[in-house]
């Protein structure tokens, strides 16, 4: 993850900047066995000037035969608009890193993969009176396992107003730091990373403080709960980079860090195992303040073990600031 997170802080520190969210979901290919399934993506994107622009995107590349495989990509893009800036076209390429729940023979029950690869894209976007937008993209992904290319239609929505329709090439850099202090509960649902995907209940609480105006630093204790495959529970320390939006009610940020951890699974046989495991973890979230000293939180973290035992950690919760 370090070449994206790098280049993240470069593009938080620049102050010429535009701000994008879209969701987008169509079909996929693996382009050597031919099999099909679906993807969806989420993608932050902002400007870098008028001919160029910067993007952090989190991409599921649905349930192959045997690849159950998503990845988080961070992409350097070059465009061009046209019809009075309302039609922009664009070619984008970068790194992604990639978590592919998979087997190495059919025997096996499953492995989680990570690694890197490539990812090239194109895109046309279509920009609205209102902010709205719509994107039609395809993703061409390379890497040492499997090619896959993915065609996906969505909407968006442009974070600041721009002057007129169309991408927005600048705005005023922020002034304030994202989060002061916030004391944050959560719940919410631990998924393993297999085929099976088996559910737990999670919870958490969270402490997140302002170390400079676009970095955060969380501690938070994590239980992931009790299922099939984990009985896991520790603490996570993570560096975050964020930004507000919406006249500083809504926040964006992307984490990262260590997830010091117990696990005390029983298999099936009621053998117990007690392991004691130090883990990645990587983190999007968003936060919305409602009151000067309440807000709600969510959070979609992912578990990165050496073990086999990944997890989506799902969470929303109560924030209290000060």
């Amino acid at each position: 993850m370090r070449w994206i997170i790098v280049v993240i802080m470069l593009v938080f520190i620049c102050p010429v900047r535009a701000q994008e969210f879209s969701f987008l979901g169509g079909t996929l290919r693996d382009t050597e066995t031919h099999e099909s399934s679906y993807s969806w993506q989420y993608e932050y994107m902002q400007g870098l000037g008028e001919p160029l622009a910067f993007s952090l995107s989190y991409l599921n590349e649905g349930h192959l035969p045997d690849h159950h495989r998503d990845g988080h990509t961070g992409q350097l893009w070059a465009r061009v608009n046209m019809l009075d800036r309302r039609l922009s076209l664009a070619v984008g390429v970068g790194p992604y890193y990639y978590s592919d729940t998979t087997r190495i023979s059919s025997e096996d029950p499953y492995i989680n993969d990570h690694g890197w690869g490539i990812m090239a894209s194109l895109a046309a976007t279509w920009y609205t009176e209102n902010r709205w937008l719509f994107r039609l993209r395809a993703n061409g992904i390379e890497t040492d396992g499997m090619e896959t290319l993915s065609v996906l239609l969505g909407i968006g929505y442009q974070l600041e107003s721009p002057p007129s329709p169309g991408p927005l090439v600048s705005s005023q850099s922020q002034d304030k730091n994202t989060t002061h202090n916030e004391i944050t509960i959560f719940s919410g649902v631990t998924i393993v990373n297999s085929f099976s995907s088996e559910p737990s209940t999670a919870v958490s609480i969270e402490y997140r403080r302002s170390l400079w105006r676009y970095l955060d630093w969380t501690i938070a204790w994590i239980d992931e709960g009790d299922n099939d495959m984990i009985d896991r529970n520790g603490f996570a320390s993570q560096l975050w980079l964020g930004k507000r939006f919406c006249s500083d009610h809504l926040t964006l940020g992307f984490g990262g860090g260590v997830y010091g951890a117990s696990d005390n699974y029983s298999d099936e046989h009621n053998e117990q195992d007690n392991d004691n495991t130090l883990s990645g973890i990587i983190t999007l979230t968003g936060s919305y303040r409602f009151h000067p000293n309440w807000g709600i939180r969510a959070s979609w973290n992912r578990i990165l073990t050496d073990y086999d035992r990944d997890t989506d950690v799902i969470l929303c919760g109560i924030s209290y600031l000060f």
